[in-house]
């Protein structure tokens, strides 16, 4: 895909919008939003443009804060949203736990306990520390489900049916100029988050190129019923003429992903079921007999990503941030943790509790983990689909080493399932510090993920800590370990370490303490205790 790379933070129509030089001057009343008897576009906290996985979650957790939050997706409200994913890795179950969603997911879908790779390589997640040690397999759009509804719970305004034609920003926030059924308008907020996908409105708005390449061509999806009964909900396989996926979406209906090396039409050609089944055989050794397709196309996967999440006001998440081959089944999974990232930062800047610096912090975090993701399924694709005798003999090598070099078998499912990421931690900082958060015991027999719920930071202390605190601060919960642990930690709202202590000194343990609360949260009061858990009311500031 070919970009034309324009000014970040500039606009498609060189006509009407200014950049941002122009655009964060001060404005006259006559240059203001509804001047002179215009009416000023409505006014959100946040807009976010793209109602996926990323942009449901996003939405869910700022409303959940709060926040007024506008969802914009171009497709109508009948229409499904095409669902390639399938895969929900652990990291992501942490993330709907922390929302009171993953155990719902779970019971509707089929757990995993190995994940094949290239040639003979599985992975065995029955090994990663949480309380998710599988691949769940369900459809896109159930997870989707959940999250559309959280969002409409929160209070989400959803507006379907309105594409997005071009934004502008200045000083105070952010244009989104559209088009919906009563025609051209316009709509406000303080900032706007494009989730809209790989063929981002959004990131072409800002004027950010999406630089990369495409991996493989002509790749089939299919819907079908099946006469045989694969051996597991999620079966792949690879020949060295092709590749190719059955997953089970749980109802009688299956997923066929498949690509063969001898058969490579145009993107845009219509698929024959004829091909669809010949792949199977050729990559699985049978077809399970699919017959009565009622969906199916073909696509290109691409390794593509943005330079940049942030321009000014406007931020870019999951398939706008970034784009990779399906290997491993990260990429609904990377989103959904795009999203947590940023939510809880969008609703510090907003509430007041931190500077719109913070901001700058998902770029930081956030585009290293994409990245990676980039190299790690673009080298497990190419090693599927190695085609000469020597290199086949190189992935069956390969996969012994990840089957039985047991710290690299670990790394490897700790990688793919985004257990094992981590943020920078500033110099100086505690070992732990950005790491992910496990999901601890507490002493009143809850757990740290549902504490999390509540969308708040949470210090888990010594209880003595925490009995001592004092005045109740309402961005903060405290909560004692179960054991004897004296270490202090701060864990953010996406389950992320912000700071710890093993400190013994009562002064220079609360003096830690203190200048940490400051610093990540603004409060200048001591946490209050996590009592109120089951507690009716709500937190939200």
């Amino acid at each position: 895909m070919t970009e034309t790379h324009r000014k970040p933070g500039t606009t498609p129509d060189p006509q009407t919008t200014p950049d941002l030089e122009t655009a964060a001057a001060p404005q006259t009343a006559a240059e203001a939003p509804g001047s002179l008897g215009t009416p000023a576009p409505p006014r959100s906290d946040v807009i976010v443009v793209g109602a996926g996985p990323t942009g449901l979650l996003l939405a869910g957790d700022l409303a959940e804060a709060g926040l007024s939050v506008t969802l914009l997706e171009r497709r109508p409200a009948t229409l499904s949203n095409l669902t390639r994913a399938l895969a929900v890795h652990a990291r992501s179950l942490e993330q709907l736990d922390a929302r009171g969603l993953a155990d719902e997911l779970v019971a509707g879908g089929h757990r995993l306990t190995k994940l094949g790779l290239f040639g003979s390589a599985v992975l065995a997640p029955a090994q990663l520390p949480t309380r998710f040690p599988f691949v769940l397999i369900t459809p896109q759009f159930e997870v989707e489900r959940l999250l559309e509804r959280r969002a409409r719970q929160a209070g989400v305004t959803f507006r379907y049916d309105t594409e997005v034609l071009g934004l502008d920003q200045d000083a105070d926030g952010v244009t989104i100029r559209l088009r919906d059924g009563d025609g051209i308008g316009s709509a406000r907020a303080s900032y706007v988050v494009g989730t809209d996908g790989a063929r981002s409105t959004v990131r072409q708005a800002i004027g950010l190129p999406f630089p990369g390449k495409t991996v493989i061509r002509s790749v089939l999806l299919a819907d079908v019923r099946l006469a045989q009964e694969p051996p597991s909900p999620f079966t792949v396989s690879a020949s060295p003429d092709a590749f190719a996926l059955v997953g089970s979406f749980g109802d009688g209906w299956y997923r066929v992903i498949g690509w063969n090396r001898h058969a490579q039409a145009d993107d845009r050609a219509a698929v024959d079921f004829a091909e669809v089944r010949e792949v199977a055989r050729l990559a699985l050794g049978t077809d399970y007999g699919m017959h009565d397709p009622r969906w199916m196309s073909r696509f290109r996967s691409d390794e593509r990503q943005a330079p940049q999440y942030r321009v000014g006001r406007v931020f870019l998440a999951g398939d706008a941030a970034h784009v990779h081959s399906p290997a491993g089944g990260q990429g609904m999974n990377v989103g959904l943790q795009d999203a947590a990232n940023l939510s809880w930062k969008l609703a510090a800047v907003l509430k007041g509790h931190s500077s719109d610096t913070l901001l700058d912090s998902y770029q930081t975090e956030r585009h290293p983990v994409g990245k990676a993701v980039l190299r790690s399924s673009g080298a497990m694709v190419r090693l599927a689909l190695l085609p000469s005798a020597p290199g086949r003999a190189v992935r069956g090598f390969l996969a012994q080493v990840v089957n039985h070099v047991r710290p690299l078998s670990r790394r490897a499912i700790g990688t793919v399932s985004g257990i094992a990421v981590s943020y920078p931690a500033g110099r100086g900082a505690h070992p732990l510090a950005g790491h992910r958060a496990p999901d601890i015991r507490l002493a009143d027999g809850s757990r740290l993920y549902e504490l999390l719920r509540r969308g708040t930071f949470v210090l888990i202390a010594p209880a003595e800590d925490t009995a001592a605190l004092g005045p109740a601060a309402d961005r903060v919960l405290a909560a004692s370990w179960a054991s004897d642990r004296r270490t202090a930690l701060l864990v953010r709202p996406d389950g992320y370490i912000a700071w710890a202590t093993d400190a013994t000194g009562p002064a220079d343990r609360g003096a830690a303490l203190r200048t940490a609360l400051a610093h990540w949260t603004g409060a200048a009061t001591a946490p209050t205790a996590a009592a109120g858990l089951n507690s009716p009311s709500k937190q939200t500031s």
